[in-house]
């Protein structure tokens, strides 16, 4: 810790009558006499921003009603306040009618995102059979193990159960 020290000419300039104390700001107890106490606002908005905005949704119709408005526009500058008050930009319009153009109905439905996904039969197939070979497999271990706890049973009731070899090709 430094010792403080005394120096001419350092001293804390004095304050004027007219000047806000350091309390006043922080909401401390010193404040000029006679100047009335202001409340801190009542409602404070929420700082908080929401983790992941939504993604905004139109309906078949919204776009069918928006596409529809802009072609009724006459004026100058009538689509562009159509956008403003809807809120929306001027690719939206754009694709909207270009959807309307391929289609009404397959035009303006929302679309699923993401790669699309296009099986062959011979995969589905593949992947059908190998699902009933798992099943298949698994009963089969399961029964093994049930004829060995029969066997180990007979063995112990003094009736050996004998041994019959089966023919597999792949062994």
């Amino acid at each position: 810790m430094k010792s403080q020290r005394n120096t001419p000419g350092l001293e804390a300039p004095e304050r004027r009558a007219g000047e806000r104390s350091e309390p006043d700001r922080s909401g401390g107890a010193s404040s000029p006499e006679g100047a009335p106490r202001v409340p801190p606002p009542v409602s404070v908005p929420d700082p908080e921003v929401a983790a992941k905005p939504a993604r905004r949704r139109f309906t078949a119709d919204y776009k069918r009603s928006i596409v529809e408005q802009a072609d009724a526009c006459q004026d100058a500058g009538a689509v562009g306040a159509l956008l403003r008050r809807e809120g929306l930009y001027s690719s939206h319009l754009s694709t909207w009618r270009r959807q309307a153009r391929q289609g009404e109905l397959a035009g303006l439905t929302p679309k699923k995102r993401g790669r699309k996904t296009t099986v062959s039969p011979l995969v589905e197939e593949n992947r059908k059979l190998l699902a009933i070979n798992a099943r298949l497999t698994k009963r089969l271990e399961n029964a093994e193990l049930i004829i060995d706890v029969q066997k180990k049973l007979a063995a112990l009731l003094g009736r050996p159960i004998p041994d019959t070899k089966i023919d597999e090709e792949n062994e």
